[in-house]
């Protein structure tokens, strides 16, 4: 079978199963960004404004999480979670593995992880806010609540694009470590095609392309927020 052929979607393609991979890839990674947003948000929030216990909390989590291997956050959540819901059936007669959703373990590792590096990035972009707008809006008689809404979010989200949009891309490539936990993404499904037919160039190939096509228009997407979020700025 040729390369065109192989990689088709006629008969004995693997076109359409390498584009739903990709579709997984792209998912997964959008659940983990999601959730690293809400976890980095509350971690910088933390680390800026809160008690002394919280602030040590959301240090250990981005210390924590920034310092360990990626791959060995998605073992311990896979392994753990199997564990931990096979314990919880044995207290119901259940005996035997039983298994997490590929998916939710990858999605929740890489929203841990992400969440920690976007910690920092929030907390970088707070600390470049001019404190005179802050300042400015208090004198009008805004309260807080109000000017968290008005001018520190947009601010600090002005700021933190471009820390965002690395953040992204290093995620993107971290998807393919959830492999492991037999979900079937785009480099999975590239290593499943390439040991079927033994032609591991082009599916190897196939998948830095769309890998390539996915981070081509996320970057274009980012650095159009970034362009309307500096509108009216020198």
């Amino acid at each position: 079978m040729g390369t065109l052929a192989l990689l088709g979607f006629g008969p004995g393609g693997w076109g359409a199963a390498l584009l739903g991979a990709a579709a997984t890839t792209l998912l997964l990674a959008l659940a983990g960004f999601a959730l690293g947003l809400v976890l980095g948000g509350l971690a910088a929030a933390g680390r800026i404004a809160g008690p002394a216990p919280l602030r040590l909390l959301a240090t250990g989590y981005t210390t924590l999480l920034r310092g360990v291997p990626d791959l060995l956050v998605i073992y311990l959540l896979y392994f753990g979670g199997s564990a931990a819901l096979g314990g919880i059936a044995g207290w119901f007669g259940h005996a035997g593995y039983v298994g997490v959703p590929p998916f939710w373990v990858g999605a929740v590792a890489l929203g841990l992880i992400s969440g920690a590096y976007q910690a920092e990035v929030f907390r970088g972009a707070y600390a470049a806010v001019d404190r005179g707008q802050i300042e400015a809006a208090r004198a009008v008689g805004m309260h807080r609540g109000l000017i968290l809404r008005r001018v520190t979010v947009p601010l600090v989200a002005r700021t933190a694009l471009p820390g965002l949009g690395n953040v992204w891309q290093i995620l993107l490539k971290d998807s393919a470590l959830v492999s492991v936990t037999g979900l079937v993404e785009l480099l999975r499904q590239a290593q499943v095609g390439a040991g079927s037919t033994r032609q591991p160039f082009p599916f190897y190939l196939t998948a830095g392309a769309l890998y390539l096509a996915i981070t081509t228009v996320s970057n274009l997407a980012f650095a159009r927020a970034e362009a309307r979020a500096r509108r009216g700025l020198p």
